[in-house]
């Protein structure tokens, strides 16, 4: 490969905006094609970074010059672009949630092992300050228990108020606590959900709750408990990891040691990481180790969220797909 990355994106909304603005700014670095349904929204990207619009994605995988594609839809939309993209050797940026079915992400997972491209899913707060010395932290102690939280406001748009388009708020949106959740306690072998719908009832259309509670079994042996809601009251974001002896809590920054001398426990932050810089300089090098968010571990949380919906459902506990 020349020094030179190329990179396209099949997507032109705001998520897809911000990786572009990030990419454009990194040495080296060149977006050569934007497709988007929206031709005028295409069009625009592409003017702005001096790239090729489509309006097909299928004509960009197939005509576009490229080393890698970002791949920013809604759930509902990740159809083949990443099979035929992996197909012809193209690395992939893939945002979250990766899928909105297991099945279709077991068949991206398997296009992506075949061909051996390297895969990149968007949970960036996995590259944050805090993120792994709070990882290595609880590596080695006796977690009993996790309780933890995302509080937030109805999000605009048809197709993220509808079940079946976005999975829910806990799929779609609250997919980042509990990839972290996964990402600091470990894997999670089965779940059981309630879910609720308390004040959105009256929005026209609306199928997802807005009051959803998730109990987790974890491998380790520890169990524990996530909630979230898009009903605007407040609370914000939250994990307490209950450990023997200690509890360690964190809001994603600086965490916080109970009691302050129970164990060492490293506050410094360590540099944060862009994932967009991270992705591309594993394209360039083709060594992908830096990459903390590979598209079979993002799989496993989708795993995660998707069994609580069926658990929420069937009224009944659900073990993951991967707890084998």
């Amino acid at each position: 490969m020349s020094s030179e990355v190329k990179i396209a994106f099949v997507g032109a909304g705001g998520n897809a905006s911000g990786h572009m603005q990030a990419v454009a700014a990194l040495e080296g670095t060149r977006i050569t094609a934007v497709c988007d349904l929206s031709a005028e929204r295409a069009e625009a990207a592409a003017r702005q970074y001096g790239a090729r619009a489509y309006t097909d994605y299928r004509d960009l995988i197939n005509e576009a010059e490229m080393d890698a594609l970002y791949v920013s839809v809604p759930p509902f939309a990740h159809y083949d672009a990443e099979i035929l993209a992996a197909e012809r050797g193209v690395h992939l940026f893939i945002e979250k949630p990766v899928a909105l079915t297991l099945e279709k992400g077991l068949e991206v997972w398997e296009a992506i092992e075949r061909a051996g491209v390297l895969s990149c899913v968007g949970y960036q707060l996995r590259y944050t300050p805090y993120t792994d010395p709070i990882r290595e932290f609880l590596a080695d102690k006796n977690l009993l228990m996790v309780t933890a939280r995302r509080w937030g406001a109805l999000v605009g748009g048809p197709w993220w108020q509808k079940l079946e388009l976005s999975g829910g708020q806990l799929v779609e949106q609250a997919t980042h606590e509990v990839d972290l959740i996964r990402y600091w306690a470990g894997e999670v072998r089965s779940v059981y959900a309630t879910y609720a719908r308390k004040v959105h009832g009256n929005v026209p259309g609306i199928t997802i709750p807005d009051l959803q509670a998730i109990q987790l079994e974890f491998a380790n042996g520890a169990i524990g408990q996530f909630v979230t809601s898009c009903t605007g009251c407040p609370g914000g974001r939250g994990f307490e990891f209950y450990l023997e002896g200690m509890k360690l809590t964190t809001d994603g920054g600086a965490p916080t040691l109970t009691p302050e001398d129970a164990a060492p426990l490293d506050k410094e932050p360590r540099p944060a990481e862009s994932i967009d810089a991270v992705f591309v300089e594993a394209v360039r090098t083709g060594d992908g180790s830096r990459i903390k968010s590979p598209y079979l571990d993002a799989l496993k949380t989708l795993d995660v969220t998707l069994a609580a919906n069926l658990s929420a459902k069937e009224r009944r506990p659900v073990e993951t797909y991967f707890s084998w």
